[in-house]
């Protein structure tokens, strides 16, 4: 197969790319840093920068000492530019947030969705009613907003017509982005497996930032993980890579929601972990309005009640042993313990999950790997998707609206 022709306007594009990632990750820097950085000669830093000046994309910020010379002009992304919104579409509510192109939050609104398996349709009415609040309670022009980034529950699958596929709860061949549309939505849409973007949101911004190689986990009613290979976030033929809640812990164990048994999710999301804690207390209803209040209820009786203690020293270790297993699959830096339920567990019990992963993890990769908690908090899916746009920005080094992305936009 020949090999493809570079044009001027791919390195045109390519030096663009660069220095705006360079500037957005790392700055305020100098021309001079950003030379020696990327390799650029000073000349081709000097015209790109100008450009992207010209398009309010960067702006100065201050002045540098230089070494015996004239102090050296800063230059960085200009928070102003533009805005991006996040979407997170869980199985309990829909968070919807807004930002600057710098990710300072601008709004947030939360509406709680009336079933844990929510009907396509009322999941769509509260994501376009949310953006509107976000909009509106802002106070910006929607036409600054240079697109919204959706995580799911389920897999995207990409295509003339995207379709969501999330069986856990009920959603088949859902074409998300024609619903938004009939709903008014003009913004350009990018939609990803919420535990991809809670694993962007935390490599860019938090617990993953500085490692190549890390899988992060999300533990809320389900779960999932976002594996990253050498920096990038691997997708697998059909981007369904990181369904690591449905494989097996135990064989012929409880029944998973997916209609399996015995799949990680029964035992250590949070559905799962209240089911055993209620069949642990005779099927005794558990205190609390919601899911998310049950589980802090089961956390905070761990201290006066054994069936919760016995419960939650269960599910640490079935999550520990499927640390282990990641870490013996894909040897990674770095584990990052993040979702809600995630959360609040590592948070009290991150010692015996760790414990866990090392007593099934071969041990000489495990000595090599940091687990931790995430640091973006249960924002993160909606922090995570709201990079979406800003991740087409600079791979394209221009507008998103006007240059389009690969991955995950509707027209």
């Amino acid at each position: 197969m020949p090999a493809k022709r570079t044009t001027v306007r791919d390195l045109r594009r390519h030096n663009r790319s660069l220095l705006l990632s360079k500037l957005y990750f790392d700055g305020p820097l100098s021309r001079h840093e950003l030379s020696g950085l990327t390799g650029l000669s000073a000349a081709t830093v000097s015209n790109v920068t100008a450009e992207l000046g010209e398009e309010h994309l960067i702006v100065e910020a201050g002045l540098v000492e230089s070494d015996g010379g004239r102090p050296r002009v800063l230059l960085r992304v200009d928070p102003a530019y533009g805005h991006v919104a996040g979407v997170d579409i869980g199985e309990t509510g829909v968070k919807v947030e807004l930002f600057d192109l710098t990710m300072n939050r601008l709004a947030t609104v939360e509406h709680p969705l009336a079933s844990p398996r929510p009907d396509a349709a009322s999941a769509v009415t509260q994501v376009a009613s949310g953006l509107r609040e976000v909009i509106a309670e802002s106070g910006i022009d929607e036409a600054t907003v240079l697109g919204v980034g959706i995580g799911v529950p389920g897999t995207v699958e990409q295509g003339e017509a995207l379709r969501v596929h999330a069986p856990t709860i009920g959603w088949k061949e859902v074409p998300l982005t024609d619903l938004l549309r009939a709903q008014g939505i003009d913004l350009p849409l990018f939609v990803d497996n919420g535990a991809k973007t809670q694993g962007q949101g935390e490599m860019w911004f938090g617990a993953g930032r500085g490692a190549r190689h890390a899988v992060i986990i999300l533990i809320g009613s389900g779960v999932g993980a976002a594996v990253v290979t050498d920096g990038t976030t691997y997708r697998g033929s059909t981007s369904s890579a990181g369904e690591w809640g449905h494989t097996t812990i135990v064989y012929g164990g409880q029944e998973c929601r997916c209609g399996s048994r015995g799949c990680l999710e029964s035992y250590v999301g949070a559905e799962g972990v209240l089911a055993r804690y209620r069949k642990a207390r005779g099927g005794k209803a558990v205190t609390g309005e919601d899911e998310q209040s049950q589980f802090a209820a089961l956390l905070e009786s761990a201290g006066k009640s054994k069936a919760a203690a016995k419960v939650l020293e269960e599910t640490a270790g079935y999550l520990g042993a499927g640390i282990g297993n990641l870490i013996n699959l894909f040897n990674p830096e770095r584990i990052v313990l993040g979702g809600w339920a995630g959360l609040a567990l590592g948070e009290d019990h991150l010692p015996e999950i760790r414990r866990a992963a090392g007593e099934h993890a071969l041990k000489h990769v495990f000595d090599q790997t940091e687990i931790e908690l995430g640091r973006l908090g249960p924002d993160a899916v909606a922090i995570g998707a709201a990079t979406l746009p800003v991740a087409a920005l600079l791979e394209q080094g221009a507008d998103p609206r006007t240059a389009g992305s690969k991955r995950g936009t509707a027209a």
